[in-house]
């Protein structure tokens, strides 16, 4: 059985390339960035507000998107739809998965990174 890849190494090769000595700054702004929106969407969630939590899932997924991070763009577009839905019976489900793969997505990018 294959390893999952969390990050597309192709895609982010190609960054780095056009990139070049910005691509370090690229990566830790994601990063900073993503830990801010997770906990953006955990104050949606806990106010049971759906469309922050729309508004918040939509805009990290575009940010994974643009950093080569497909699994965790689809994990925050399942709770941009519980959002735009009403559904947040499950919300914290989703931000639990949220929460896992961007820790994956962490180490991978950070070891992409720094080698």
């Amino acid at each position: 059985m294959s390893e999952h890849q969390h990050i597309d190494h192709d895609a982010l090769a190609e960054l780095r390339d056009v990139m070049e000595d910005e691509f370090v700054i690229l990566v830790n702004t994601f990063l900073q960035d993503a830990d801010d929106r997770l906990e953006q969407l955990r104050a949606g969630a806990a106010s049971e507000d759906a469309e922050e939590v729309r508004k918040m899932a939509h805009s990290f997924k575009g940010s994974c998107i643009n950093i080569g991070a497909p699994e965790l763009a689809e994990r925050c577009r399942t709770a941009e739809q519980r959002g735009r839905y009403g559904d947040l019976s499950d919300i914290h489900d989703c931000i639990s998965a949220i929460e896992a793969e961007l820790g994956a997505v962490r180490q991978e990018l950070a070891h992409f990174r720094d080698g």
